[in-house]
């Protein structure tokens, strides 16, 4: 499927709900997308038709819906998972990485020993909006020893420009609005 078919599957699938979770933001809800297993599953295959199936080892999913791109596209390419955890999710030692959000701070989390030196990751979420989560998952798996091979999302709202924080990185978005 092209990059137009795959941007308009998206569209076809998102609901935008007003004022949610705050006053004045316009949420994208992606669960009418992960609903729809043949549009799920063309979105899963549009990702890793983007990076190649023998492109990454792992593919890291940020809590929570990007642990649902990240589940169906390691079982697609038979690559291994990682969750990046919102602090306190995980039981055993962690490396952390912090970022500012417009209404304080968050930290996430992977555990100390869940990426092998050298190892290649490719990186997945939902949403690309200001680029503080994105930043602060990539900057984690560098600080653990991994190398980003990719980064892409189902949506990048450009208006926040989140892509410029990321660079020098490539990012991958199937729809951007």
């Amino acid at each position: 499927m092209d990059e137009k078919a795959l941007a308009d599957l998206v569209v076809g699938h998102v609901v935008d709900v007003p004022d949610f979770p705050h006053a004045g933001i316009l949420f994208k809800d992606i669960t009418p997308l992960f609903g729809d297993g043949a549009a799920f599953r063309q979105v899963v295959d549009g990702i890793v038709d983007h990076h190649g199936r023998s492109s990454f080892d792992v593919v890291a999913g940020v809590e929570a819906r990007g642990f649902l791109l990240a589940g169906a596209i390691g079982y697609a390419t038979g690559a291994g998972v990682l969750p990046v955890r919102k602090a306190g999710k995980l039981p055993r030692e962690v490396l952390a990485a912090s970022y500012a959000l417009e209404y304080g701070e968050a930290t996430l989390e992977v555990h100390r020993d869940a990426i092998e030196p050298g190892q290649r990751i490719l990186v997945v979420d939902d949403v690309l909006a200001t680029g503080g989560t994105a930043e602060a998952t990539l900057s984690l798996i560098e600080q653990a020893g991994g190398i980003v091979t990719g980064f892409s999302v189902l949506i990048e709202l450009a208006f926040l420009s989140g892509r410029a924080r990321l660079a020098p990185r490539d990012v991958h978005a199937l729809l951007t609005v």
